[in-house]
């Protein structure tokens, strides 16, 4: 394996596309908390803290992962040999400690969710991705409160709470319906997703329920007051994706969550535009 080979490895392990849509997530955080332009060094250590922390929880989680990714994901670096397992778990380390770094310069309750995150992200595999839908809610959990710590870090919360909740319930379903989809390789490792456990079908269930639960309760943000008529405006289609997604999902749970994962990033856009819409009501941009 050369050296090129390895060093294309190790940026696989982190998965780029979710670094970067986890980093994105912090950023819309903090947007809607209004801290981006009266917070500029925070936001920017927040967005960085994120994407070292989920580089670490990604590489880490292939180390644990590599005897299932031989039978689901055979292409990933460690299964084809293009980076060792220990290797892989240095790497992890040397993304956590950046993290950690990063992390320790934000304010308090910034630094309580960031060493919650990392705890979190560390224990997933080990411990609690066998057990059914308590992994699942645990990845829903560290999703959603990226926009929380993107908040956090520049000093407002506000609705980015809501925010926060909302990513969880659509983070959730997506994880139970890529469990659906991952049945084999899972059962082969002996362990207990939530599909395994109660059915594929009623797993499904499970997931869209969650997600009608999330697209009754999208409308909180305009109905606070947090945002104006623009959230709707694209908040609407983007519920349409998810529920098209989640019907799809029975069918085909590979193209299901895919599609789901589009309206997740729609609803995201959501939050940016309801908040870009009142700020220039209010002469704030």
């Amino acid at each position: 394996m050369t050296a090129g080979e390895t060093i294309r490895g190790l940026a696989e392990l982190t998965r780029p596309v979710n670094v970067l849509a986890a980093s994105v997530l912090t950023f819309i955080g903090a947007f809607v908390a209004g801290g981006v332009t009266t917070e500029t060094p925070e936001t920017v250590t927040a967005v960085a803290a994120t994407g070292l922390a989920v580089g670490a929880g990604n590489a880490i989680n292939d180390y644990f992962d590599r005897e299932i990714d031989r039978i689901n994901q055979p292409e990933r670096a460690i299964p084809r040999g293009a980076v060792s397992p220990r290797g892989a778990l240095a790497f992890s380390l040397v993304l956590f400690v950046a993290a950690v770094a990063f992390a320790l310069t934000l304010p308090r309750f910034a630094i309580a969710i960031a060493g919650i995150n990392l705890v979190a992200l560390v224990a997933y595999t080990e411990f609690f991705k066998g057990l059914p839908g308590l992994g699942n809610a645990l990845v829903a959990y560290l999703v959603g409160s990226t926009f929380l710590f993107g908040a956090a870090a520049v000093g407002e919360i506000g609705p980015a709470v809501v925010l926060c909740a909302l990513a969880a319930i659509a983070t959730l379903t997506r994880e139970i319906i890529k469990d659906v989809e991952d049945v084999e390789g899972d059962r082969e490792e002996g362990l207990n997703t939530l599909p395994i456990a109660i059915g594929e079908r009623r797993a499904l269930y499970v997931a869209a329920g969650l997600l009608a639960i999330g697209v009754l309760a999208s409308p909180l943000p305009y109905v606070l007051g947090h945002f104006e008529l623009a959230y709707l405006v694209v908040v609407i289609p983007a519920n349409a994706i998810m529920i098209v997604a989640a019907y799809e999902s029975f069918e085909d749970p590979t193209t299901g969550q895919s599609h789901l994962k589009y309206g997740t990033f729609l609803a995201a856009l959501a939050f940016i535009v309801g908040r870009a819409a009142l700020e220039l009501e209010f002469g704030w941009i």
